[in-house]
């Protein structure tokens, strides 16, 4: 018991000199070091989220969904599946918004 117990400290004092007063950073210097500290640094903004998707019907009887977004622009789809084309809020192309019950898009009157 006695000689497991020299052997051990005799290993905790030889490991206790290596690389004394050294650091090694793999990769080069670390760039977040001093990121807690950067003040200036400008908020983070989310994405615009969806706040209603609906499907319309227009005058050609052509089904349209839109996707209203939360920050009052709009995704334009020809089917439910696709990503859709943004149009900006108050843009001429899109008049109404997620709580009409008829909007115009491109000129022609389309219902829920």
């Amino acid at each position: 018991m006695t000689r497991i117990m020299i052997l051990a400290l005799a290993a905790t004092a030889s490991l206790a000199g290596c690389n004394k007063g050294q650091t090694i950073v793999a990769g080069g210097p670390d760039d977040r070091a001093d990121a807690g500290s950067n003040v200036s640094a400008a908020p983070v903004v989310l994405p615009a989220s969806i706040a209603a998707s609906k499907s319309y019907r227009c005058g050609d009887n052509e089904l349209v969904y839109i996707d209203w977004m939360s920050d009052g622009s709009a995704r334009v789809k020809k089917t439910r599946d696709e990503l859709g084309v943004t149009i900006a809020a108050g843009s001429a192309e899109l008049k109404g918004d997620a709580k009409a019950s008829a909007i115009t898009y491109r000129g022609e009157s389309c219902t829920a």
